[in-house]
């Protein structure tokens, strides 16, 4: 698979390499520069004369309307307020002295208790844990270089001549066929619906109301006697 994959590799190379090739054996043919179109003058536009306005109408000024003055109006006399009355002071109310309050003799706090010092807890050392050895690692083997495959050379491909292809035929134009016209449909005449006979209504018939039967008393048979 490796070997197919490195063939399909080359060909392709080479394919590459061959459009390369011929691309710069056929070089692109010169393309001549066009010659740049005389393009006419713009003709010459005339200035339009100024048009001449008419002079505004003069207005005539509008003698100012005459303002009647504003009556006089009399000065209105002060009323005459009355006078506050005069409020007597009041007397203060006596208040009464506030009760001397006889001092409450401290409450005797009794001491605390003396707490006896615990002895410290001996804590044991810890054991000394002794050194491991390190274990010896093997050293890696020593992996020989591997020759390098020979890849066998492409052999070469001849380019292959371009086929000629051949011209396509001029087809002639085929005349439109004539269709006849559309043969015209009579209209049919609309068909009559015929005319059903009234039916004349049928009078109810009396259903006579049937009696009811009467319900016949369910006899119990009698309750036997219990002897004592």
């Amino acid at each position: 698979m490796s070997f197919l994959l490195l063939m399909a590799l080359l060909l392709s190379c080479s394919s590459m390499s061959n459009a390369a090739r011929w691309l710069e054996e056929y070089p692109h043919p010169a393309v001549p520069e066009l010659p740049k179109p005389e393009m006419p003058p713009h003709p010459e536009v005339h200035e339009l004369p100024k048009p001449e306005l008419p002079p505004h109408p003069e207005v005539p000024e509008l003698p100012k309307p005459e303002v009647p003055e504003h009556p006089a109006v009399p000065e209105l006399p002060k009323p005459e307020v009355p006078e506050h009355p005069a409020v007597p002071e009041l007397p203060k109310p006596e208040v009464p002295e506030h009760p001397v309050v006889p001092e409450l003799p401290k409450p005797e706090v009794p001491e605390h208790p003396v707490v006896p010092e615990l002895p410290k807890l001996e804590v044991p050392e810890h054991p000394v844990v002794p050194e491991l050895p390190k274990p010896e690692v093997p050293e890696h083997p020593v992996v020989p270089e591997l020759p390098k495959p020979e890849v066998p050379e492409h052999p070469a491909i001849h380019e292959l001549p371009k086929p000629e292809v051949p011209e396509h035929p001029v087809v002639p134009e085929l005349p439109k066929p004539e269709l006849p016209p559309h043969p015209t449909v009579p209209e049919l005449p609309e068909p009559e619906t015929p005319h059903y006979p009234a039916v004349p209504e049928l009078p109810h018939p009396e259903v006579p109301e049937l009696p009811h039967p009467k319900e016949q008393e369910h006899e119990l048979p009698p309750k036997p006697e219990t002897k004592p």
